[in-house]
C-alpha cells in the first residue's frame, strides 16, 4: 500500500507556497533539473555541510527532524516521512502543509486541471465546482520541469480539462517537449470536441494525446441522464467523431453500475459496429467517492451480479480485434475467460486489499479495492483464490 500524497510538516525560511523536485544530494548535483529548483533531501545526512550547500545555490533543503539552526530555508519534521521520497515533485506551503504533485515510481501520476465540468454525473467521484482554474494551468507549467522525462504516462483530469481551452492546449504542448518519451492521458467528457474549431486547435499533440471519453450508453436517454446534462450524447458524438477524423488517439470509458450494466452487451456492439477507431474500451468499477457514495442506492449493484454480462462485452471486443479492459473489479467477481482482460487499475496511493485476500494466491495480480470502499461497496462473492 503507497502512502498518500498529502502530509505536515514545519518549516524554517519558507514564506511563501513554492514547488520543488525533491533530490539527494548526489542526483541534485547532476540532476536535468535546476538546482535553484530543488530542495535537498538530507533525511539521515549528517554529515553535509549546510554553510557549502548554500555556497553553491541550494535553496532548502528535507530534513528529519528540528536540528541545529540552518543557514538555508528548509522542511521538516514531516508527520508522515514516508509521503515525501526522493524523485518526488511537492507543493510546501508555510504553514507546513505539504502535498506531492508527482511521484517517481508511482503506477500512476496526474495533473489536476479544474474543478469545473459541464455535466453532473450521478456517480462522479469528484463533484465539480465553478473556479477560476488560470492558478492552476500555472502550476502545471511550473509542475512539468520538475517531472521524470522517463515517466511512461501522464494523466490529466478534472472536472472537465477541456474548459481549459488554450491553457490545456499550452500544457499539452510544453509537456510533449518536456516529456518527449511520454503519453498524455486526458479524462474528458468529449463534449466540447463538437466544436472542430476547438479539436484542430490540439493539432500539435495529435498521436501524443490519448483522449479518454466516457460513454455510459448506446443512447441518449440513459446517457444524458446519467450524466444530468441534456444533448449531452449527442455532443459526445460528435467529439468522438471530430477526434478520429484528425486522427487523435481515443479511449472510451464506461462506469459499471445498476443503470448501465443492463445494456452491456448492447453496448459493445455499438462500439464495434459505430466507433472501430477507439484505441481501447476501459469497462470501470465505481469508485465510491463524492456523488457515488451520496447516490449509493440509486447505483450500486453487486459487480457478481454483472460480471457474466461485463465477461460476454469484454470477449465481443476482442473477436473483433478491438482491445478492452476492466478496471476496478476484483480477479475472483470474474470467470477464467475474463481474467485476462482485468487490470491493476486503481493507483497505488488510492488502493487497499480485505482481510479475506490476505492469503489469495492473485493478490499481486489483482486491482484491489479502493480506500473509500466500506463493506457495504463489497461484493458478497470475494475470496481467495487458490
Amino acid at each position: 500500500m503507497a502512502p498518500p500524497l498529502h502530509t505536515r510538516g514545519s518549516t524554517d525560511g519558507i514564506t511563501s507556497p513554492r514547488l520543488f523536485k525533491v533530490l539527494r544530494l548526489e542526483e541534485a548535483l547532476g540532476s536535468h533539473v535546476p538546482l535553484d529548483r530543488v530542495m535537498v533531501d538530507l533525511r539521515s545526512r549528517s554529515d553535509v555541510d549546510r554553510d557549502a550547500l548554500q555556497g553553491i545555490g541550494v535553496p532548502v533543503i528535507l530534513e528529519e527532524g528540528n536540528s541545529d539552526v540552518s543557514p538555508l530555508p528548509r522542511l521538516h519534521s514531516l508527520s508522515n516521512p514516508a509521503v515525501v521520497g526522493a524523485g518526488d515533485a511537492i507543493r510546501v506551503h508555510p504553514s507546513g502543509q505539504v502535498n506531492v504533485l508527482y511521484r517517481r515510481g508511482a503506477n500512476a501520476n496526474t495533473l489536476f486541471a479544474t474543478e469545473a465540468c459541464n455535466s453532473r454525473c450521478l456517480m462522479c467521484s469528484q463533484p465539480p465546482r465553478d473556479e477560476d482554474a488560470s492558478w492552476r494551468v500555472a502550476e502545471m507549467l511550473e509542475l512539468l520541469p520538475l517531472i521524470d522525462p522517463t515517466v511512461p504516462a501522464l494523466g490529466i483530469t478534472g472536472g472537465e480539462p477541456t474548459l481549459l481551452g488554450e491553457g490545456l492546449r499550452l500544457v499539452l504542448e510544453a509537456a510533449s517537449a518536456l516529456l518527449p518519451d511520454t503519453t498524455f492521458h486526458v479524462l474528458t467528457n468529449g463534449r466540447t470536441f463538437a466544436s472542430a474549431p476547438l479539436v484542430d486547435s490540439f493539432d500539435s499533440v495529435t498521436g501524443r494525446a490519448l483522449w479518454a471519453i466516457p460513454l455510459y450508453a448506446d443512447n441518449a436517454r440513459d446517457h444524458d441522464h446519467i450524466v444530468q446534462a441534456g444533448g449531452a450524447f449527442a455532443e459526445t458524438i460528435d467529439g468522438l467523431y471530430n477526434l478520429a477524423e484528425r486522427s487523435h488517439r481515443i479511449e472510451v470509458r464506461f462506469v459499471l453500475h445498476r443503470l448501465t450494466v443492463g445494456r452491456l452487451e448492447r453496448f459493445a456492439e455499438f462500439i464495434y459496429r459505430n466507433m472501430p477507431f477507439v484505441e481501447h474500451v476501459a469497462f470501470m468499477g465505481l469508485e465510491p467517492m463524492g456523488y457515488a457514495r451520496m447516490n449509493r442506492d440509486l447505483l450500486w449493484i453487486d459487480p457478481l451480479d454483472y460480471a457474466p454480462a461485463l465477461g460476454e462485452a469484454v470477449r465481443r471486443l476482442s473477436q473483433r480485434r478491438m482491445r478492452a479492459s476492466i478496471y476496478n473489479v476484483q480477479l475472483c467477481l470474474l470467470d477464467g475467460r475474463s481474467r485476462p482482460f482485468a487490470r491493476q487499475s486503481i493507483s497505488d496511493w488510492k488502493s487497499a486489499s480485505a482481510p479475506e485476500c490476505a492469503n489469495c494466491a492473485a493478490i499481486d495480480s489483482c486491482c484491489g479495492f479502493f480506500r473509500s470502499a466500506g463493506p457495504q461497496w463489497r461484493s458478497r462473492g470475494i475470496q481467495p483464490l487458490p
